[in-house]
């Protein structure tokens, strides 16, 4: 591991952590980075593509997370038992769902015909299922001394990561290629239902997950963040494998592809294996990003959930993306207002007023590549109640507007951000994981440490700017859990 008396001279001098990096751009448009950290035998790879739920066709929600997974199904060498066979079943599960997809959406439904075109499509399904070997990529991982195998999808971007024995790193560069080359998408409808209970799981049946849910739809009237990233559930249920495929090949180009590499690597073997492995992905024209923009928000907005759960609030402020100027003075807001037990907000509701449970703010929700919102939150302590938190909440906001923040305070701030980012920067995943983001939403990777530098620079006017410009009456939304009559 890169120490922490090294990530601070880095800092302060990023000539010296340039040299550990390798930079190539293959011809067809991807991109890594290679970072060499020597002291462990151990690789990290993180392949971050810029393709999340923003980038879903309307009615297809749920597109970006239901291929995540499909991309741990394999490719036609790695999980199957006899690809030729499993191709040929396949195209017969894809022709028995698009028969009973259509009797399903005629005006005139026909259910003794409906009934029996499912039973064709499960026996296909079944047929289809007989080939696969949907743990096999896990288990080659798993055999190789890997560890970590996973990925996640947001509303920008979907990652994936893993870490290696640096001996086996050729076949990071061999697996991940491929099932970006030419992924199978095999189980499909079986893993649709996967998701479907996953939404189940976190929104439908999660009192704060709803919550969360009407929340983004009141804030937004236009911008696909007002989406859930998850999917609504009559989309998930009509999302089909010729679609998965569709979006695979719109949005998973090298363009939108970048690796980042932090270990024990050679940096030449890296790149020869680069241009062997991932050069084979053919160069496409990448999709147009989102160009609607959200509408400014000209007055207050409520919405109100019950259920049989504890009183939960949010306030949400509409603000710029992670490219805007003010970015770091987000940070700075954040840090006063909610960073730890010395922060205002859990300092005068959780501790003097003891009217919450916990309560605090970040910026960057639901994401950080569009404008998106500043979100407040608490959860009322027992014998208290949304309104009176609210108060609170607001008078803490205000105080921002009307009073300068303390050089005390502000002091702390900056102290706090270097802290936390040589934490995050320990390991080679966590490297790994802000040297991506940096690299794709920033287009450099080296700001991730010259953010420093512009949090440093933040002052205890501009917090106060910031703060009157965007926590306005007219930006602001609430939603309120309430509890259902009939007990908390």
């Amino acid at each position: 591991m890169l120490g922490t008396a090294l990530l601070l001279l880095a800092f302060q001098d990023l000539s010296s952590f340039e040299k550990t990096v390798t930079e190539r751009r293959l011809e067809n448009g991807m991109t890594f980075l290679i970072v060499e950290r020597h002291e462990v035998p151990v690789i990290s790879f993180h392949l971050y593509a810029d393709v999340g739920s923003v980038d879903e066709e309307v009615g297809q929600t749920g597109m970006a997370h239901m291929f995540e997974h499909m991309a741990f199904k394999g490719t036609p060498d790695v999980g199957t038992r006899d690809y030729p066979r499993e191709k040929e079943a396949l195209d017969r599960v894809d022709e028995a769902y698009r028969r009973l997809r259509e009797a399903k959406l005629e005006k005139n439904r026909d259910a003794a015909r409906i009934e029996g075109l499912e039973g064709a499509f499960r026996a296909a399904e079944a047929e289809a299922g007989e080939y696969a070997m949907s743990d096999e990529l896990t288990r080659v991982i798993e055999q190789a001394g890997g560890s970590g195998l996973n990925a996640s999808t947001s509303n920008d971007a979907t990652r994936y990561y893993i870490s290696l024995p640096s001996n086996k790193a050729e076949l990071w560069f061999s697996l991940e290629s491929a099932r970006f080359l030419e992924p199978v998408l095999r189980e499909f409808y079986k893993e649709r239902d996967v998701v479907m209970e996953e939404r189940r799981m976190r929104v439908e049946s999660q009192p704060v997950g709803k919550l969360v849910s009407n929340m983004l739809s009141l804030a937004y009237r236009a911008h696909p963040y007002g989406r859930e990233g998850i999917g609504w559930r009559s989309d998930l249920e009509n999302l089909t494998r010729w679609q998965a495929q569709e979006f695979f090949e719109k949005h998973y180009v090298p363009e939108t592809l970048t690796a980042v590499i932090v270990g024990d690597v050679d940096p030449n073997e890296a790149v020869a294996w680069a241009e062997t492995y991932f050069g084979r992905l053919p160069k496409r024209e990448r999709a147009e990003p989102v160009l609607t923009e959200e509408p400014a928000q000209e007055g207050p907005r409520w919405t109100t959930v019950h259920a049989q759960s504890q009183p939960v609030l949010l306030i949400g402020y509409h603000k710029p993306s992670a490219l805007h100027e003010d970015d770091a003075v987000f940070d700075a807001v954040q840090d006063v207002l909610s960073g730890g037990r010395t922060s205002r907000i859990y300092r005068s509701l959780v501790q003097e007023k003891r009217i919450s449970a916990g309560a605090g703010g970040f910026p960057g929700f639901p994401g950080n590549k569009y404008p998106n919102l500043f979100l407040f939150f608490s959860f009322p302590a027992p014998g208290h109640d949304n309104d009176e938190n609210e108060k609170a909440m607001l008078a803490e906001i205000e105080k921002l507007k009307t009073e300068l923040v303390t050089e005390e305070e502000l002091s702390r701030v900056k102290a706090r951000a270097r802290a936390q980012l040589v934490d995050g920067l320990d390991s080679n995943t966590g490297l790994a994981s802000q040297l991506a983001v940096y690299q794709v939403l920033t287009g450099d990777w080296r700001n991730l440490f010259r953010r420093l530098q512009a949090i440093d620079g933040v002052t205890r006017e501009d917090i106060q700017r910031v703060a009157k410009e965007y926590f306005t009456e007219a930006n602001r939304s609430f939603a309120y859990l309430v509890p259902a009559e009939g007990g908390e």
